[in-house]
């Protein structure tokens, strides 16, 4: 993969919507009727040091599926099960506050930069081991998510379990 120079991409964030995709995991195996968990990780971020779901950008010339398996194993060191052309639960929007939507639009907030997160429900294999913007990792009953969250990171969550019941 060809990367931009950082000032190059920190250009183009403030120019136009980055495309992404978004994840949470899930338990590998659940349970018939049991207290659904969700997977998130500690991270420094514009907010502090917060807990909130994973992803990241997606490359040039990267498949969904190609983006997910990355961001999984930079960040947590895992394996996480896909079909060929996964296919996101929702599409969830962030923004920086000075250009959020005032109209009523749910988005979560995101000082760096505006973008387009594809976002998806994912079960994983094996151990997951905190790396590279994950300080810590952690499963939280969906109902009760740890704190400090990073600011639109709960409606994600009540947007992508509600639609994929």
């Amino acid at each position: 993969m060809t990367f931009l120079p950082e000032a190059l991409y920190t250009e183009i964030e403030h120019s136009m919507p980055i495309a992404c995709v978004d994840f949470v995991l899930v338990p590998p195996t659940r349970k018939a009727g049991a207290e659904q968990q969700v997977g998130l990780i500690l991270r420094h971020s514009p907010y502090g040091e917060v807990w909130c779901h994973l992803g990241g950008r997606i490359q040039r010339g990267e498949t969904l599926a190609d983006a997910l398996r990355r961001h999984a194993r930079e960040t947590l060191q895992i394996d996480i099960v896909l079909p060929l052309e996964p296919q996101p639960v929702d599409v969830f929007q962030w923004f920086p506050a000075d250009i959020a939507p005032a109209d009523g639009t749910p988005y979560g907030d995101d000082a760096r930069k505006h973008a387009i997160g594809l976002s998806f429900i994912v079960e994983h294999e094996g151990a997951a081991t905190p790396q590279g913007e994950a300080l810590d990792f952690a499963y939280f009953p969906l109902d009760d998510p740890p704190e400090p969250l990073w600011p639109g990171c709960g409606r994600l969550l009540r947007r992508l379990f509600s639609a994929g019941q």
